[in-house]
């Protein structure tokens, strides 16, 4: 038997590839299916099933290409209702690989078809626990998202969920092997390790939500602190419910290339948003009016949902020279699939060409602690809340970025502030909005916090991240 854990970085999600004998099976796939497909073919196993824990929000699945490129159905727990074929498995359902065996754990809560897999091995021993989006380490799946497609509250959920935990999960051994679907830096919760598995006995332990005194407390815990969901989390299970366009077409589609003539007139009558993924050092020396800068070199993709929102928006692409691919991939991954091209060349064809470019107002921390000395000025910090809460400078306003099309119309035109984030990543993402929407009077900070720390800028007294998130 073997158990590979497949982990994305930039979407923190484990997928899991099991192998017994002749036969696999592949749980909570990621987009793009080749990677398993290799697998499949140097083990010399066939694929049988592919298992889903729930409809994800966060990304694509690639449960409906592999399928059709092995013929390996796939499994739902129960209530599931997907738009395609599909078994809707019973819970306690058994189902064989080879030698071992897989048991479904219907642990409704994050959403009403989630479910655990629980695996046997060849010798009858209770072995691994894929708990999906139910149990990760650290921290459980967030109560809220399903609301609506469950007509009940996230405090009905929370309670759904501490059945689930307390009577399918917190019985098991705890020998038994923990393979959550996520990782810390995933919006599915917001305590989680940095570690991506563990046993169960320790999760027992550690674990604030596998340690409350009774299902209210546990509620209270799980529920409290949780921040708004991007808005794209909606769509992505939509797409995972529905089905969607085979990856190979979102591809061909994306990699199409366009010189700076023809990218400029796209840009001009297509309605399309120009993405430039460059880090953000190069992007402040010189990028194409108005578009808008997300770092492939950074957690990419989710911010590109939290940003763009909506995945039917169509995407001109500016990139890296040979990173074309990757970025199609990875928009791909939460079902942005409107990619109409990219700029041949990248931005240095089209400066060559002699074409209009912008630029971003950006200071080094120490111009910062010169400019600002002895004067009233506005920063607006744009990390998340619990960054801010920790240490600041002084006087400063927290905006995070995420909340960006929110708080963006409630900016002053004409009155000059300063913006940073803690290295330069989200800052410069913001930069790039507020230009393309025509804010011009804000300088952008190189190095962000992390540089400002360096410098003699008031800052408040730091308060341990750590000490905040455990007293949720």
């Amino acid at each position: 038997m073997k158990i590979e854990q497949i982990y994305t970085g930039c979407l923190a999600q484990g997928a899991y590839y099991i192998v017994s004998q002749n036969e696999a099976a592949i749980i909570d796939p990621i987009r793009e299916t080749q990677p398993y497909i290799e697998r499949l073919e140097k083990d010399g196993v066939k694929l049988k099933y592919i298992f889903e824990t729930h409809f994800h929000a966060d990304f694509i699945s690639g449960h409906v290409d592999l399928s059709k490129k092995t013929n390996a159905s796939i499994v739902y727990g129960p209530t599931a209702n997907p738009e395609f074929e599909a078994i809707i498995a019973k819970d306690g359902e058994i189902f064989e690989i080879g030698k071992i065996k897989i048991k479904v754990l219907h642990t409704p809560g994050h959403t009403m078809e989630s479910s655990s897999f629980l695996l046997i091995d060849e010798n009858g021993k209770e072995k691994a626990l894929f708990s999906g989006d139910t149990l990760f380490l650290g921290d459980v799946g967030r109560p809220d998202l399903a609301q609506k497609a469950a007509s009940m509250t996230q405090e009905e959920l929370a309670g759904l969920l501490y059945d689930s935990l307390y009577q399918k999960i917190m019985p098991l051994g705890d020998e038994i092997i923990v393979y959550p679907a996520h990782g810390a830096g995933s919006a599915c919760g917001k305590n989680m390790q940095k570690e991506t598995v563990d046993t169960l006995g320790n999760q027992k332990k550690s674990n604030y939500a596998l340690n409350q005194k009774d299902k209210e407390s546990f509620i209270k815990a799980v529920t409290d602190g949780l921040l708004t969901p991007p808005a794209y989390f909606g769509m992505n299970v939509a797409m995972n419910k529905k089905g969607y366009d085979s990856f190979d077409e979102v591809l061909s589609k994306g990699l199409r290339s366009f010189s700076p003539d023809e990218f400029e007139e796209i840009a001009e009558h297509s309605g399309a948003l120009i993405l430039d993924v460059r880090n953000n050092d190069e992007f402040a020396k010189g990028f194409v009016p108005q578009s808008i800068n997300i770092g492939l070199d950074g957690d990419f993709a989710p911010w590109v949902g939290a940003l763009i929102v909506d995945v039917k928006q169509s995407i001109l692409l500016i990139t890296d020279e040979n990173n074309e691919e990757e970025t199609v991939t990875r928009l791909s991954r939460v079902g942005f699939d409107n990619v109409l091209g990219f700029l041949n060349g990248g931005f240095k064809a089209w400066k060559n060409n002699g074409k209009e470019t912008d630029t971003v107002n950006r200071i080094s921390a120490q111009q910062f602690e010169n400019e600002i000395k002895d004067k009233n000025v506005i920063t607006i910090d744009v990390r998340k809340e619990s960054e801010y809460q920790a240490e600041h400078v002084d006087e400063s306003y927290n905006k995070p970025l995420a909340y960006i099309n929110e708080w963006i119309s409630h900016i002053e035109s004409t009155e000059h502030f300063y913006l940073h984030c803690a290295g330069g990543y989200r800052s410069m993402m913001a930069a790039s909005i507020l230009q393309a929407r025509g804010f011009r009077n804000f300088t952008e900070i190189e190095g962000g916090f992390n540089a400002i720390l360096q410098t003699g800028v008031p800052k408040s007294d730091f308060v341990c991240q750590s000490k905040m998130l455990n007293s949720i």
